[in-house]
């Protein structure tokens, strides 16, 4: 299944995690082991949309390219054409950089 074929159902984005900084601030080099996953991402493909309770479409205000923050424990983890990427709801994600 090629990603460029995926598409998310309803409220649903796919992101790919951005990667983990290599250094700390004082310039510590930080091993993988140590590394948190980040909570940074960037999304890659975006559901229609919700439903309300009339049945209304309601738009996702996010849209491929954007860079998001998310939870630390959102979405579900994923490999499709053997990159690890996350799908999670809309109001997993609590902003978007820019």
């Amino acid at each position: 299944m090629s990603k460029s074929k995926f598409r998310p159902l309803h409220d649903r984005v796919v992101v790919k995690r951005l990667d983990a900084e290599e250094k700390t601030k004082g310039g510590i080099i930080i091993p993988d082991t140590a590394k948190e996953k980040p909570s940074q991402g960037q999304v890659v493909a975006v559901g229609p949309g919700g439903r309300d309770e009339s049945g209304k479409l309601i738009p996702i205000d996010l849209k491929v390219g954007d860079k998001v923050l998310f939870g630390k424990w959102s979405g579900t983890e994923i490999k499709l054409d053997g990159e690890e990427l996350l799908i999670m709801k809309e109001s997993d994600i609590m902003g978007v950089l820019s």
